[in-house]
Order: C-alpha cells, then structure tokens, then sequence
C-alpha cells in the first residue's frame, strides 16, 4: 500500500460558547483538514488547527507545509515504512508541527486500516474507553460558577478552568467554583502562561490554604521560563503540569531531570504528530512521570487520532479531549463515540472517522 495522493481542505465549525483564555479569544474551530489515500483507495484522515500564539502554525503556513513540501516528499512511500515516512515528514521542513501532525495522523490511520485494527489496539490497547474533562473559558466568576455547574449536570466530573488573566483575582473564581460544584468534582486549573513565579505560588499557595484541592494547575508561567517552572514546583504541594514548556522529546527531559514539573501535557499538535508523541511516552514510563493528553480547538478528527493514543497508553493518565464537546455540530461519521465525559473508541479500523465535509 503506498501514498498516491495527498488532499488538503478547510473545516469551520461554530463553537457552542466563545472560548477564552489568557492568551486568545475565539468563537469556532477553523481547521485544516487533509485526505491521503492510498494506491488502493483507502483513505486516512488529519487535522490541524492554526493555533499562532501556541505553535506558530496559521491556516496559510499549515496549508503551504503540507501541498509544498510535506505531500512532494511522502507521495509514492509504502505506508508500512512508518520510520521512513516520518523520516522524511519531520526533515523536509522545520517547525511546522501541526502541519506535520495532520499528515501524521492520516499516515497512522492508514497504516491501522491496513492492518485492519483500530489505532489504539496497534499502538497499545491499553483501554477502550477514556473520561475527558471539559473546559471552563476565562469569564466574570458568575458566568465560570454557571457553565460549571452546567458542565457539572452534564455529567463532567472534572472542570479544566482557565484564567491567568487578572492575577490574584484568579482566586475568587477558583474558589466560587469549588464552592458551586462541592468536593466530588476534580478541578484542574490552566494559566495558559499567564502568572508571573511568584504570582503563581502567591495563587496557588493560597487556595492550598483555603483547603481548595485542585488536581494540578497547568502551564502557571511563560513556557520558557524553566527556573520559573522549577521555583513554582518546587514551593507548591499542588502537582504542576507543563504544557507550552514541552514540545520535543528532549522538552520532556529536560523538564523532568530539571523537575521543573510534575506531569507533562503531550498535544499532537506540539509533538508533529502521534510518532514524536511515543518518543515522549517512552520518556514518562522511564521517569514514572504521568502525562496528559490535551487538545488544541480541534474537531472530532484530529481529537479522536489522540483519544485512540490516550487509549493506547497506561502512562497517560488524564485526558483534556473536550473540542467536539465545544462544538456546536459534529459534521463528520464514524470515529470515537463522545458521550459526556465519556470518550469509547470504535472497533473499525484505524481512527474510524468515515468522511470529512470539506472533500
């Protein structure tokens, strides 16, 4: 089975509610969707989102990747030289990750089809099914308090609340929060960079304090701050999770030999793909460090291509997979079934997303 075409198109779905952090405001998921198939007629699916102020990729520069450099370099390869193929995906142009995450993803999907396996069962199969959290955007606290007492009838029993925002004022969300939703719902808390070191042992030693119990607050600082990461580490009881600080496989490395955190956050998005990704499980398992798998705005496509590795591995212990739960419609058949918190993967082959309205 070899490459004999790569597609690229576009994908706009409106979000149910605006979705706010620290560092952006925005009101649907705008993606690139790409379509390989094969000499044989199967067809793989990937995603990328333009996230500019996370991994630097826009919608122009994703496209570009994929039709100018990417998709030359890979047409004609046999998709069962996975090493060869992402060889050639991560050395014919830099950076770029989540152009190279999308092909990677649809490489995978084939590469599962042709073995007629679902992807989590051919990179692990640790378990079929997965519990998400779901995302609580920066917001006047009223407004937090509401949408987690909502998530919370939903049937989500972890909330992922974002601020960084406004400083110490953080603390009078977190706290209205955990007061509306009791002490059964895990909170998890993301600062998507937005504390100063000080400012983020300030916060959160306060919460601990106040007998606030938090699952881990993310990303408190800016993601190169290291000694930052390492001074909040290190003066918290609370597990911190790096996010932003970690993209590559010697990221990961140096933030654990550095304990510079406790948990790391593993993105497709971030890593180029699922095969750098497994370069940073390998890490954890060595470190007994647990990771998390999160998501950037991405549809159901890109998102159940991380599901299905979530599923795959026993490090990864925690899951923030909630993009087609922030979408208004789901335009796609087949893949993972979301219900709630709950995420259960397909037994069809590969990541069993059937067709993508774009092509």
């Amino acid at each position: 089975m070899k490459i004999a075409k790569i597609e690229v198109g576009e994908v706009k779905i409106p979000l149910v509610t605006p979705f706010k952090t620290a560092l952006r405001t925005v009101d649907c998921v705008n993606d690139i969707v790409i379509k390989v198939t094969a000499d044989d007629g199967q067809v793989g699916f990937g995603e990328a989102p333009p996230t500019a102020v996370i991994t630097g990729d826009t919608l122009g520069s994703i496209r570009c990747a994929i039709q100018d450099f990417i998709a030359p370099n890979l047409i004609g390869m046999d998709i069962f030289d996975i090493d060869g193929i992402m060889k050639k995906l991560h050395g014919c142009i830099l950076k770029n990750t989540s152009a190279k995450a999308a092909v990677d993803m649809a490489v995978y999907d084939l590469y599962a089809k042709a073995l007629n396996q679902p992807l989590y069962k051919v990179l692990g199969g640790r378990r079929n099914r997965i519990e998400t959290d779901l995302t609580i955007s920066v917001n006047p606290v009223d407004e937090m308090v509401s949408d987690s007492v909502k998530a919370m009838e939903q049937g989500f029993k972890i909330l992922k609340i974002k601020v960084g925002k406004e400083g110490l004022e953080d603390i009078k969300r977190i706290e209205a929060i955990r007061k509306a939703v009791g002490d059964d719902i895990a909170i998890r808390v993301d600062a998507n960079q937005g504390w100063t070191a000080k400012e983020a042992v300030k916060i959160i030693g306060t919460m601990e304090d106040k007998g606030i119990v938090m699952d881990l607050v993310e990303q408190p600082v800016h993601a190169h701050d290291f000694k930052g990461m390492q001074y909040v580490t290190k003066h918290v009881y609370t597990p911190i999770l790096a996010d932003e600080s970690v993209f590559t496989a010697e990221d990961a490395i140096r933030i654990i030999e550095g304990r510079a955190a406790d948990l790391i956050n593993i993105k497709l998005m971030k890593t180029g793909g699922i095969y750098e990704a497994l370069k940073i499980c390998s890490i954890a398992e060595i470190y007994g460090v647990e990771c998390m798998i999160g998501c950037m705005l991405e549809s159901k496509i890109a998102v159940s291509a991380a599901a299905h590795f979530a599923a795959a591995k026993g490090i990864i212990t925690r899951a923030d997979l909630d993009g087609p739960s922030l979408c208004s419609i789901d335009p796609y058949e087949g893949g993972p079934i979301y219900q709630g918190a709950d995420i259960i993967m397909n037994d069809t082959p590969g990541i069993g997303i059937l067709n993508a309205p774009c092509f």
